[in-house]
């Protein structure tokens, strides 16, 4: 008997993802600097979640804070994320950004990031790859 998909699509919610993941409470301050979208921890989770699904041919989608930022557009990409959804304010924005990424870029970002364990590196290299292809983004 061949084995069927229980779901047709997984969504990743990065706020939950990485408050349950790292122990921090974004919204105290004492503790709320603690909350990095680019600890290595969380790539590499969103990686075994977006491998675990090609494996399956099941798209994964990504929601929260980390998909309506564009400077993590080019990390979610290349990662493999299939879809971002971001709030309709930030649309245009996370759109003009895809439209200039290289897949070959995207995806050599993600494999930096899969090695790294410096989220501020992570993070250092997500603003250089964004600002690189979209500056006018950045340009205010």
């Amino acid at each position: 008997m061949r084995w069927r998909s229980a779901v047709k699509f997984f969504s990743i919610g990065t706020n939950d993802l990485i408050q349950y993941t790292l122990a921090v409470d974004r919204m105290n301050e004492r503790i709320a600097h603690l909350y990095e979208p680019t600890h290595s921890a969380i790539v590499k989770l969103i990686k075994a979640t977006v491998d675990a699904a090609n494996r399956h041919k099941i798209p994964v989608s990504v929601c929260g804070e980390m998909a309506g930022e564009p400077v993590l557009t080019p990390l979610l990409l290349g990662l493999g994320v299939d879809e971002l959804s971001a709030s309709p304010a930030v649309g245009p924005q996370i759109k003009y950004m895809i439209r200039r990424l290289k897949t070959s870029e995207t995806k050599q970002l993600a494999e930096f990031a899969l090695t790294c364990e410096s989220a501020s590196e992570i993070l250092d290299a997500c603003q250089e790859l964004a600002r690189a292809s979209a500056p006018s983004l950045f340009d205010k």
